[in-house]
């Protein structure tokens, strides 16, 4: 199974990119939002890609960012939504705006989506307002980097806390590690004696890097 791509841009077209990996070149389905960030052909590109194997055909998806792969995997667990309609999702909403989206019951935006109507939306908005967070959460908080101006920004807090989990959700989702660890302190703040849980300061963090 083919879990990225590091490569050149060959070519690309209006859903596609043809990435020349030492001479052999692979096609991958991508999505408006990864076609404008990989670049122009000769350039270096890497995809993230998720593939499906079928009796007679074995396709690639491409995807920028491993937060957009794991959108477009938790958009085909919803019903009928099928490969096209994620693409064309994630064409018109990136992974921030669909989470800003997805958190604030927002299916109008969704349905902006070429070929995805307000039904659609609404059944994605549904299906995924509980499970979204909890997928995300799972990965560890991204460690190491340069000890300066965004490590400081981070507040002390112990491994495994709510708080942790929410900034770890949030940085998946394509945000920095500072924005993310001060929208939650300030998310924490608002919340006062009430302890939200991990599930509630992402929704809350979401709010504040919307505002």
């Amino acid at each position: 199974m083919i879990g990225k791509l590091k490569g050149v841009v060959d070519e690309t077209g209006l859903d596609w990119a043809l990435i020349d990996v030492g001479g052999v070149c692979y096609l991958a389905s991508c999505s408006g939002t990864t076609l404008r960030q990989i670049g122009r052909p000769g350039e270096a590109a890497i995809l993230h890609i998720e593939t499906y194997v079928r009796e007679d055909q074995l396709r690639l998806f491409g995807f920028a960012t491993e937060a957009e792969r794991e959108w477009f995997r938790l958009l085909l667990s919803v019903q009928r939504v099928g490969a096209k309609a994620a693409l064309a999702i994630l064409t018109a909403l990136d992974p921030q705006a669909l989470a800003r989206a997805i958190a604030f019951k927002d299916a109008k935006a969704i349905a902006t989506a070429q070929g995805v109507g307000p039904k659609v939306g609404e059944r994605i908005v549904a299906e995924l307002k509980d499970k979204v967070p909890a997928s995300l959460a799972m990965a560890s908080q991204a460690g190491g980097g340069d000890a300066g101006e965004e490590a400081s920004a981070v507040p002390d807090m112990a491994p495994n806390t709510a708080e942790a989990d929410a900034i770890s959700a949030l940085v998946n989702l394509g945000y920095a590690q500072a924005q993310a660890a001060q929208a939650v302190s300030r998310a924490v703040t608002k919340a006062g004696d009430d302890a939200p849980g991990a599930e509630q300061l992402i929704r809350m963090g979401l709010k504040e890097l919307a505002g």
